[in-house]
This record gives structure tokens, sequence and C-alpha cells, in this order.
């Protein structure tokens, strides 16, 4: 058997959910195991890190280059943060498979423990993120935005050390590197809507390629995928991209799909809300509804 050439980011957190993927790809598939090859790529997102995400176009940032080098056959599969996957993926490239879905909620860190509410006019808030912007100067006006990028541990090193006074992350993230300690509180999704696909890992592979289709469709977690797909066209739907806060989450109860999305403007202003459920076996059609509903109800042209 040959060896599968598995693409990934290089950072900490990458590797770790790569890892993720490789003992599940094992264990439903013992004959892998010692046959797997991780080759860690660089991307966009990951080389500019002194230039917001906004300004670099948003588009792409962590997966152009792994999909190009699956599409090169440089790798057979590839794995992402579904969240950083935009709506549209090339031609003749597929996920066949997701895992099932991490803590999808995000985490406040704080310096000394205190909570958004708490915080004097003029304190600083960084983030990259459109959403997580619009959610804080929506809610905590006082907060003066700056951008904040880079890995897990250089965000959190950058809150400690007193650069910034308060940002949010990903609990999946924090979980998978066991750094959930360092969260002073994990907001509800009613408080902060996700990221669409947040704590949601995707395996890619190309179109033509049978036998590895073969092995990653046992690996797909079902309710995962159809929550994921609904949420992704309701993202693409509204033409969504780093340049525009969305938000949406959707859970699977028995055989039903239930949704919240959210569409703002970076400052929170004109933020409407959509609620929007169906059959669990038409997710992107009720993502599509709800896109459509939304756009309705905030009369706003999205680009």
């Amino acid at each position: 058997m040959k060896t599968l050439r598995l693409g990934t980011r290089g950072s900490a957190l990458a590797l770790v959910q790569t890892d993720i993927v490789i003992r599940t790809l094992v264990a439903h598939h013992p004959t892998l195991k010692d046959r797997i090859e991780i080759v860690p790529i660089k991307t966009t997102g990951d080389t500019i890190v002194d230039r917001s995400l906004t300004d670099l176009g948003g588009k792409s940032l962590f997966t152009k280059e792994i999909e190009m080098a699956l599409e090169m056959k440089d790798i057979d599969i590839a794995v992402h943060s579904m969240k950083d996957v935009t709506a549209d993926v090339p031609k003749g490239l597929v996920f066949p498979a997701m895992l099932e879905r991490e803590d999808p909620r995000d985490a406040l860190i704080t310096r000394d423990g205190r909570l958004l509410e708490d915080f004097p006019e003029g304190a600083v808030f960084g983030t990259s993120s459109l959403r997580r912007q619009a959610h804080v100067m929506k809610k905590y006006p006082q907060f003066k935005v700056a951008n904040l990028r880079g890995n897990v541990p250089t965000r959190l090193s950058k809150i400690m050390e007193g650069e910034f006074d308060a940002t949010l992350l990903a609990v999946a993230g924090l979980k998978r590197l066991d750094m959930l300690d360092k969260a002073t509180q994990v907001l509800s999704i009613d408080e902060f809507l996700p990221a669409v696909a947040q704590g949601a890992l995707g395996i890619q592979c190309r179109e033509d390629d049978a036998s590895t289709l073969e092995l990653l469709r046992p690996l797909n977690h079902l309710s995962t995928f159809q929550a994921v797909s609904a949420e992704r066209a309701f993202m693409r739907d509204l033409n969504g991209s780093c340049r525009t806060p969305i938000a949406g989450f959707a859970y699977i109860e028995g055989n039903h799909l239930f949704f919240k999305g959210m569409i703002s403007e970076p400052e929170g202003h004109n933020m409407h809300f959509i609620s929007h459920s169906g059959p669990s076996n038409e997710p992107e059609k009720i993502g599509s509804e709800a896109a459509a509903l939304i756009k309705k109800q905030s009369c706003q042209t999205f680009s």
C-alpha cells in the first residue's frame, strides 16, 4: 500500500488537529498505521501576520496553498478547520468527511479575570475577526478594537503581557491544545453566535480519487456534515467573506435541523438574526432559505 500524504498548516493547533484525523483514519483502517506522511504547508495567512485579514482580502488565506498542493497531486488529502474554508471550493476538490464537531463556542480571554462588562472606556479588545468585533462593539461599545493575529499561544501571550485587554478565542482550539484553563469565561451560543463551521474539521481530497474517497467516507460524522453544510450555504448565499461579519450555527435533533444566523456591519450596527429549521437531509436548502430571509429582514445588499 502506498503512503498517504496528508497536507496541513504547520501550526501547533493544525498539527494537533491533523493527529486527530490520523488517529481516526487508523482506527477505521489499521493497515494505514505508519503509512501516513504529514506534509506541512505554509499558507498566506501564516506568512503575513502583520496585516489584518480584511486588508489581505480574506478569501483562501489559510487554505489556498494547501488546495493547490492537492490539485497538483503533491498531497492526497488535506485537513482544514472548516471555518477557514471559503464558501466556494475549487472545482475538482470535495469534502467527503467531517469529523464530529468540537465545542463551537467562543471563550473570553482576559489578563485579570474581568468580564467584558467590567472594562472601562477605551479598553482594547484584540481580534482579527469582524464577527467577534461586531458582537463586542454591539454589546460593549466602550471598547477600542485593534487587530490581533497569530497562533493561539501568541494571542494569549499578547493578552497576558498587557498589549491588549481582552480577546475571544475558539473553545475548540483551546481544548485541542489543552489550554482551556486560560479562558476567563466560555460564552453561550445565544450571547455570541459562532463563526460558520467553528469547531469542525474537514478532510478534503480530489473528486476523481476513488480510492481515497473510499478511505474517507467511513470517517464522516453525518450530523456535523449536515449542520456545517447548512451554515456554509448561508454564508455562500450572503457572499460571505472576511469583510462581512457573518455568524451561523446549526444543530440536529432527530431528523430536524435547527439554524440560527447573523449578519451585521463591522461596528455592530444593523445587526440582524434569523432562525430557521427543516428536515436534516436538506441542510443546504435550509441555509439558503435562511440567507434569503435575513436579506429581506435587513433590506441590505451584501457584497
